[in-house]
C-alpha cells in the first residue's frame, strides 16, 4: 500500500522554476549603459544560460544581441522564470499575465512596492491563484552557478561551489560575493531574499535541504518574521547539513515596561540565540568568520561533549589558545594518569605534566608525533589542538610531517584536529603539509581557540536539535492543571492580571515546586493569629504584603524577615502597611501572607521565569536570583518546550550552574529538583496559553532540594479557558495525547508520532518489506536508503509535517508508517502510507489512515491528499472504502489523485 509524499517540503512548491529554469524573461532588460535591466541581462548572459532568454522592453526591439518583446504576451513561449525591473505600479500586472502564461516564478528586483501603497498586496494576490512564487521584491536576485544562472545586479560572476548563500540584505549578499572571490570560495546558491512577500528563508531552507549540491548553508538574517515557520525548516535543514547564521541588531533595547524580572533580563537577542541553538544552526558575530565557521563544522561530525586537548612546543602559545577558549567558554580535557605515565616515557622531564602538553621547543617530530598520538588517545580528548612555534631547534615542516602522518581524513584517533602553525614565512610549508592531509590549518591561537567554539557550539546545538519533548512531560501525578484553571479563571473574573502571592505559589505548587507554608492574613490583627500558629512548629517567620497594585514588594519595603514572636509579627504589619502608604497612599492592601522563615545557610538563590518574546513567543528564563537579580545579570534563555537534557543545558550556560555542581567543601544542590522546576514551569507554559509572564524568585536549591520562597504570575484574562497546547509555543512539543493502543485482527499494535530514535528501527522494516511496496510507495525502485534519508523521515517538528508509526506489541518491531506533509497554507496536506509486507490484508493500513484523517481534521486542514500509482489497486482500493474520491494526476497518465474532504460526512469513515 502506498501513496506519494512530496520528497521535498510543500513549501517550496514551484521554487523548482527559479532555481533550475530551461528558460528565462528579462522584463525591464535594456541596453542602457549603467541601467539597472542592462546590469542583469550582462549578468544573465555573461555566466553563459543555456535555455532561453526573453527580454522584454517595449523601448527595443533588440537587448544585448538578442530579439527584445514588447509585452510578456508577445513571448513566444511560456518562461519558466521572470526577473522583473520594471516601475513598481506595473509589478501585479506583470504578475498576472506571466501567471496567465504558465509561469510559476518570478525574481522581482523592483523596490518600492509597500504595504502602505497597496502594490505589494496586489502583487500577491495576483500570483495567489496559480501559486505563482516569488522571491523579492527589492532584491539583489539569484544566482546558481551550477545552472549557469545570475539573475541579479551583483558586480561579479561567483563561482561554482556547495556553500549557498541566504541573505535578508543585497549589500551583505554582494560583500560576501566579492570576498568569496578572493579567498577560491564557490556557490551553489545564492538567493538575496529583499522584501520576502512570498518567498521567506524558511522557503529557502527548505529548498536547499534537499538540494544535493548544497553541503551547508550561510545566511545573514535582519528578522524572522514567521519564526514557527522559520524554525521547522531550519530543523529539517540542519538535521542534514551544517547551517551557519549571522543575526544582526544583537544590541536591540530589550522591553522597559516588563513586570517581571524575567520580561526586563530576557532581552530580545538572547531570544534569538536560544531559537538558533535550538534549531541546530551555529550562530557567529561577524561577516569574517561566517566562511571559516561553515568550513570547520563542515569536516566534523557533532561531539557529544567538546572538550580540548592541546600539544605545542611553545608554552606560551598554549597559554594564549586557553585564554581564548576559556573566552568562549569552552572546556579543557583533564588528561588521564595512564596519558600522564605515557608522555613521561617520551616527553624531556621538563615538560609541562598538564593540559596544555608542552613537547619544549626543541621537539623533534618523532617527539611531536608519538605525543599527539598519545593524546589523542585519551578518552577526555574530544578535539585536539595541535600548535607549533617556528625556533632555530626544529623545522616546522618536519613536525607538520609528523602530525600529518597520523591524519585519516582530517581526524586523528577518529577525533578532530585543529591545527595552528605560527609565523609566516617558515610556518608557510608546513601548514601546507598540514592541508594536504586534510587536516584544518589556522594562523594564530586565536583562530584555532574560535574554530574550537564553532565544534563546541555546534554540538550543543545539534544535541539541542534531536530533542522532542513532550506535550505532556515527567510525572503528571505532579501536574493538577484543573486546581491551576480555576483559579485564573477566578482571577480572570475579577479583572485581574496578576496573581496574589499566595495564589502565584498555589499554582506553581500544583506543578510539583515545593513552597513554604503560607497563611493569609487580612489585617496585623489576624497576622499575630497567623504568626502564633507557625511559630509553634518554627523558631523564625517572615511577613510579606499582599496588593495587587505592587509588582515587586521588595521596592515598598513590603518583606520583613526573621520574626521570632507573635506581636513582632504583627508590629511588621502595621510597619509594611505604613510604608506602603508612603509609597502610594491609593494602593490597597489585600492583607499579609506569614510564612516559615527559611533558612538554607549553604543554599543558593535562583530564578526561573517566563515571559513572551515579540517574535518567538513564551520563552524561559534561568539564573541566579535574590533581590539583585538584575545587577548580577547572570541569566539564560531558552525555548519551551524543555525535557530534563534541555533544562540542564540552560543551567549549565550560566556562571551559577557551575557552582550548582559544588566546589571545594561546598556540596552541590540538588540538580533533579532543579531539573523538575524547570520542566514544570515548562509544562504550565504548554498546558496554559494564558501565562504572561511568571517569576519563581528566589528559589532556594541546595543539596537536599529546592523550594520556591516567591512567586509571581501575569495572565492574560481572556485566554483563562483557552485549552493547550499553547499554539504560541515557537517549536510544537511532541504530541504525546496522540498515542494510541490498537487490536488488528489478533495483533496489538502501538500507534504513536515518530522520534528521532526511530530511524534505528527502519533497516529492519525495509528488509521485512518487498521490493514492490516499496517501489509502489516512494513512486519508483529503491536499493537503499541512505542515513542522510532516515535522518529526514523521523526527525520531524510536527509542525508542516506529521508521522505517526505502529510498533508491533509483542517486540517492538516497527509494522507500519503514515504521513503527512500539509501544504503552506495548512489546508491541505499530502500523505503516505506503508505497511510491512506481512502485515497486509490485515487492516493495520486502515487503522493508520482513520489515524491520521484524525489528526489531520484535528489540526485544522480541510482535505488530504495522496498520489499513487496507477496499478497500485490495493491502495485504491482501500481509499475508495475509506470515502476518498479518486481522479487521475492532471499531468501524468500513470498516477491518480485520491483526495477526502475533511469537512465531509465521507470523512467519518
Amino acid at each position: 500500500m502506498s501513496a506519494k509524499t512530496g520528497e521535498r517540503g510543500m513549501t517550496i512548491r514551484n521554487l523548482h522554476h527559479a532555481i533550475d529554469p530551461k528558460s528565462l524573461a528579462v522584463i525591464g532588460a535594456s541596453s542602457r549603459q549603467g541601467s539597472l535591466g542592462r546590469v542583469v541581462i550582462d549578468n544573465v548572459r555573461g555566466m553563459g544560460f543555456e535555455g532561453e532568454i526573453w527580454p522584454v522592453n517595449p523601448k527595443y526591439s533588440e537587448v544585448a544581441g538578442l530579439r527584445c518583446y514588447a509585452r510578456v504576451t508577445d513571448i513566444p513561449g511560456v518562461p519558466d522564470l521572470a526577473v522583473i525591473i520594471t516601475p513598481p505600479h506595473t509589478i501585479p500586472g506583470l504578475i498576472r499575465d506571466l501567471g496567465e502564461r504558465g509561469t510559476r516564478a518570478a525574481v522581482v528586483i523592483t523596490a518600492g512596492l509597500s504595504k502602505e501603497n497597496g502594490l505589494r498586496q496586489a502583487m500577491l494576490n495576483a500570483a495567489k491563484p496559480k501559486l505563482f512564487r516569488i522571491i523579492g521584491p527589492n532584491t539583489v536576485g539569484l544566482i546558481v552557478p551550477s545552472a549557469k544562472l545570475n539573475a541579479s545586479f551583483a558586480h561579479l560572476q561567483p563561482q561554482a561551489g556547495d556553500i549557498a548563500l541566504l541573505s535578508q540584505s543585497g549589500a551583505i549578499a554582494t560583500s560576501l560575493i566579492d570576498w568569496a572571490a578572493d579567498n577560491n570560495v564557490g556557490f551553489s546558491q545564492i538567493i538575496s531574499l529583499g522584501d520576502m512577500a512570498d518567498v521567506d528563508a524558511a522557503d529557502c531552507l527548505d529548498l536547499l535541504a534537499g538540494d544535493p549540491k548544497t553541503r551547508a548553508i550561510i545566511m545573514y538574517l535582519e528578522a524572522v518574521p514567521n519564526p514557527r515557520k522559520f524554525l521547522s525548516a531550519a530543523r529539517a535543514a540542519a538535521r542534514l547539513k551544517p547551517v551557519v547564521a549571522i543575526k544582526s541588531g544583537r544590541h536591540a533595547e530589550a522591553a522597559k515596561a516588563a513586570a517581571t524580572h524575567t520580561g526586563a533580563l530576557s532581552g530580545a537577542d538572547r531570544v534569538v540565540d536560544a531559537a538558533l541553538r535550538r534549531a541546530g544552526v551555529l550562530r557567529i558575530e561577524s561577516l569574517g568568520e561566517l566562511f571559516n565557521a561553515t568550513e570547520t563544522i563542515g569536516r566534523f561530525a557533532p561531539l557529544r561533549r567538546a572538550r580540548a586537548a592541546i600539544v605545542t612546543n611553545g608554552g606560551g602559545a598554549g597559554v594564549l589558545a586557553v585564554d581564548r577558549l576559556m573566552d568562549f567558554d569552552c572546556e579543557l580535557a583533564e588528561l588521564s594518569v595512564e596519558t600522564i605515565r605515557a608522555l613521561d616515557q617520551v616527553l624531556p622531564a621538563n615538560w609541562s605534566r598538564a593540559n596544555p602538553v608542552d613537547v619544549i621547543g626543541d621537539a623533534s617530530p618523532e617527539r611531536y608525533r608519538a605525543a599527539t598520538e598519545i593524546v589523542a588517545r585519551d578518552p577526555a580528548a574530544d578535539i585536539l589542538i595541535v600548535m607549533n612555534c617556528p625556533t632555530g631547534l626544529a623545522s616546522p615542516l618536519h613536525a607538520a610531517r609528523a602530525v600529518a602522518s597520523l591524519s585519516q581524513s582530517g581526524t586523528i584517533a577518529g577525533k578532530p584536529v585543529l591545527t595552528c602553525w605560527l609565523g609566516s614565512r617558515t610556518a608557510r610549508e608546513g601548514r601546507q603539509a598540514l592541508q594536504e592531509a586534510k587536516l584544518a590549518s589556522y594562523d594564530t591561537p586565536a583562530d584555532v581557540a574560535l574554530a574550537a567554539s564553532y565544534i563546541a557550539n555546534w554540538s550543543r546545538a545539534q544535541e539541542s536539535l534531536v530533542r522532542v519533548p513532550p506535550s505532556r512531560a515527567g510525572d503528571e501525578t505532579l501536574h493538577d492543571s484543573e486546581t491551576v484553571k480555576a483559579i485564573f479563571q477566578r482571577v480572570a473574573s475579577e479583572g485581574r492580571r496578576m496573581l496574589n502571592e499566595p495564589e502565584a505559589k498555589a499554582v506553581i505548587a500544583a506543578y510539583g515546586i515545593a513552597t513554604p507554608t503560607t497563611l493569609v492574613a487580612a489585617s496585623p490583627e489576624e497576622t499575630e493569629e497567623a504568626a502564633a500558629e507557625l511559630l509553634a512548629s518554627s523558631a523564625r517567620i517572615v511577613v510579606k504584603l499582599v496588593a495587587k497594585a505592587v509588582s515587586h514588594k521588595s521596592d515598598v519595603g513590603g518583606v520583613v524577615l526573621d520574626i521570632a514572636t507573635a506581636a513582632a509579627a504583627r508590629e511588621a504589619a502595621e510597619t509594611i502597611a505604613a510604608r506602603l502608604k508612603a509609597h502610594d497612599p491609593s494602593a490597597a492592601i489585600e492583607g499579609f501572607a506569614v510564612q516559615p522563615m527559611i533558612e538554607r545557610r549553604r543554599a543558593w538563590e535562583l530564578i526561573l521565569g517566563t515571559n513572551r518574546d515579540p517574535v518567538f513567543g513564551p520563552i524561559i528564563l534561568f539564573g541566579s536570583g535574590g533581590v539583585s537579580v538584575e545587577v548580577v545579570a547572570d541569566t539564560a534563555v531558552a525555548l519551551p518546550p524543555l525535557d530534563n537534557v534541555l533544562a540542564g543545558d540552560l543551567i549549565d550556560r550560566t556562571r551559577i550552574g557551575r557552582l550548582l555542581a559544588g566546589f571545594r567543601d561546598q556540596p552541590g544542590a540538588h540538580r533533579p529538583a532543579i531539573l523538575s522546576a524547570l520542566c514544570a514551569l515548562s509544562q504550565m507554559i504548554v498546558d496554559f496559553p494564558a501565562i504572561v509572564s511568571m517569576d519563581i524568585n528566589p528559589l532556594l536549591a541546595d543539596e537536599d532540594g529546592a523550594i520556591a520562597l516567591d512567586a509571581r504570575i501575569e495572565i492574560d484574562p481572556e485566554a483563562a479557558t483557552v485549552p493547550g497546547p499553547n499554539s504560541d509555543l515557537a517549536i510544537r512539543p511532541y504530541p504525546a495525547g496522540w498515542e494510541r493502543d490498537v487490536i488488528v485482527g489478533e495483533r496489538a499494535y502501538h500507534i504513536r508520532p515518530i522520534k528521532p530514535s526511530d530511524a534505528g528501527l527502519y533497516p529492519t522494516f525495509f528488509a521485512r518489506t518487498a521490493a514492490d511496496d516499496i517501489r509502489l510507495r516512494f513512486l519508483a525502485p529503491r536499493k537503499s536508503f541512505p542515513h542522510q534519508m532516515l535522518v529526514r523521515l523521523t526527525q520531524i517538528d510536527y509542525e508542516r509535517e506529521m508521522a505517526f508509526i505502529a510498533l508491533e506489541r509483542e517486540g517492538g518491531d516497527l509494522a507500519g508508517i503514515a504521513r503527512l506533509y500539509a501544504d503552506p497554507d495548512h489546508e491541505t496536506a499530502e500523505y503516505g502510507l506503508l505497511v510491512r509486507t506481512d502485515l497486509q490484508g490485515h487492516g493495520l493500513g486502515w487503522a493508520l489512515l482513520a489515524h491520521l484523517r484524525d489528526y489531520a481534521a484535528a489540526d485544522g486542514l480541510k482535505c488530504i491528499e495522496g498520489i499513487m500509482l496507477s496499478e497500485n489497486s490495493k491502495m485504491l482500493r482501500m481509499c475508495r472504502e475509506f470515502g476518498f474520491s479518486i481522479r487521475q494526476h492532471p499531468s501524468d497518465p500513470r498516477l491518480q489523485v485520491a483526495s477526502l474532504d475533511l469537512n465531509s460526512d465521507s470523512a467519518d469513515g
